[in-house]
C-alpha cells in the first residue's frame, strides 16, 4: 500500500513539474520581453513620488510605471495626513517619468 501512494505522488510531482515546464516555455518570451524593457531604461517612479510626496506634505503610499498613449508616466498615490485627527487624504497623480 506504501509503496503504491509513493509511486501516484512521484507520479503527480512528475506531472506538475511538466506542466509548469510547458507554462514557462509558453510565457517566457512575453515575459522576457517585459523584464528588457523595464531593464534598459525603467523610470525611477518611486524616487519622483518620494519628492512629490514631501513637497505635499505627505508620503509616498504608491509609486508605478506605465505606459500611456506611448509615453512612460509614473502613478503616484500620496496619503496627505487629514485635519484634526481625521483619516488622511489619498491624493493620485499621474506625472511624465524621467
Amino acid at each position: 500500500m506504501m509503496k503504491f501512494s509513493s509511486q501516484i505522488l512521484r507520479a503527480a510531482c512528475g506531472a506538475i513539474t511538466v506542466a509548469l515546464l510547458v507554462l514557462d516555455a509558453f510565457m517566457h518570451p512575453a515575459l522576457a520581453g517585459n523584464a528588457l524593457l523595464f531593464a534598459q531604461g525603467a523610470p525611477d517612479c518611486y524616487a519622483i513620488g518620494q519628492r512629490i510626496a514631501a513637497q505635499q506634505g505627505g508620503r509616498l503610499a504608491r509609486a508605478a510605471a506605465e505606459s500611456q498613449g506611448g509615453n512612460t508616466v509614473c502613478r503616484i498615490v500620496i496619503l496627505v495626513p487629514g485635519r484634526e485627527g481625521e483619516r488622511p487624504r489619498r491624493t493620485e497623480l499621474v506625472v511624465p517619468a524621467g
